[in-house]
């Protein structure tokens, strides 16, 4: 049992989830939420904000501010709180109740964006021009833009992908969420460079323009962008899995009817993934995924059903859950090509 000083010096990094049992597939879920921000942000967080100290950007007597539709928000508040730093956090009304409260007990001051900016990607738009004025009316305000800073991916090149690596060497297809793409280039660059074989899937959501889609209205926070990741390399990426927030849903609460509360984002990563699985008949081979979150901070939303039906109609909850075989996908267009759809014994490029 390991004796800690900073909160962020705890982060879990070897448990995994056999899905098997409960879609009839073989998938292996990394586990990212069992540190005390609750979510895979603690590495991008961490990396940041020392990675800012180190170079001097980060001072005594500086003020942190960052967008976050919630866990960034939830690890800087945590790390702010431990090491010192005011913090503020611009979010937007799709953050969880229940994360805007658990940073402000954390001592950090949430702004919550209402306003679209029309011409600059939504509520994000409005988000980044919130967080810009801030640093422009007070020289102390640093703003790390988890959207921009090279740090955000080599969290996870430097720790996630290397114990991913560690515990499957024989590793076939890793299925990773995409937002910031912080987690998905970080693991995506290393599998290129160290395992050239292991095939990689962005998991986005429907709705986000990542990878070329339509904008459309998105409800739940984590994955998904209105605007092009800056950080977003799609040459190191093999193929993208588009998932409808219905289907989130439908997963997130099958697995807590096992027993397993996961948050939305790890519910669009396994759905997105299972699909894949089904589409490609690929028995025998060693897939993993990411769960960046708990599902805790999603009681007021995913698991509520008067929230479901308000927004998604009685459908979403009328899917048997109990069935041990993966149900149909959606219709409508589920995946973005980059290459083949099954790995093979060589990598399969996709863009370049």
């Amino acid at each position: 049992m390991p004796v800690i000083s900073v909160p962020q010096a705890f982060n879990e990094e070897d448990l995994y989830v056999d899905l098997q049992s409960i879609f009839g597939r073989s998938l292996y879920l990394k586990c990212e939420g069992f540190n005390f921000a609750g979510s895979v942000k603690l590495k991008a967080a961490t990396e940041m904000v020392e990675s800012a100290e180190r170079d001097g950007t980060l001072k005594p007597d500086s003020i942190l501010v960052e967008s976050s539709s919630g866990n960034l928000g939830v690890a800087l508040s945590m790390i702010a709180a431990s090491k010192g730093y005011p913090f503020v956090c611009v979010t937007d009304s799709r953050c969880n109740l229940t994360t805007r409260l658990m940073m402000e007990a954390l001592g950090s001051q949430v702004h919550v964006v209402s306003e679209y900016e029309t011409n600059a990607g939504g509520l994000l738009g409005a988000r980044l021009a919130y967080v810009r004025s801030l640093c422009a009316a007070d020289g102390r305000c640093v703003w790390l833009s988890q959207y921009t800073n090279a740090s955000n991916w080599k969290a996870h090149y430097r720790r996630t992908a290397p114990a991913i690596a560690r515990r499957f060497p024989q590793l076939d297809v890793l299925f990773v969420g995409a937002g910031t793409t912080g987690t998905l280039m970080g693991c995506a660059r290393y599998f290129r460079e160290q395992r050239r074989s292991v095939h990689v899937v962005a998991v986005d959501t429907a709705g986000s323009v990542s990878f070329g889609g339509a904008p459309a209205r998105r409800m739940i926070p984590g994955l998904g962008m209105s605007v092009r990741p800056p950080l977003l390399d799609e040459s190191f990426v093999d193929e993208a899995e588009i998932v409808e927030e219905a289907d989130t849903i439908r997963t997130c609460r099958r697995l807590a009817r096992r027993g397993f509360l996961f948050g939305g984002s790890t519910g669009t990563v396994v759905s997105g993934a299972m699909d894949w699985l089904a589409r490609n008949g690929t028995r025998g081979l060693t897939s993993v995924a990411i769960a960046p979150d708990l599902g805790e901070r999603y009681l007021d939303t995913v698991y509520q059903e008067n929230w479901v039906r308000g927004l998604y109609g009685d459908d979403v909850l009328s899917s048997d859950e109990s069935s041990d075989t993966w149900p149909t996908p959606s219709p409508g267009p589920r995946h973005h090509d980059h290459a083949v759809h099954a790995p093979s014994g060589g990598r399969s490029r996709g863009r370049s």
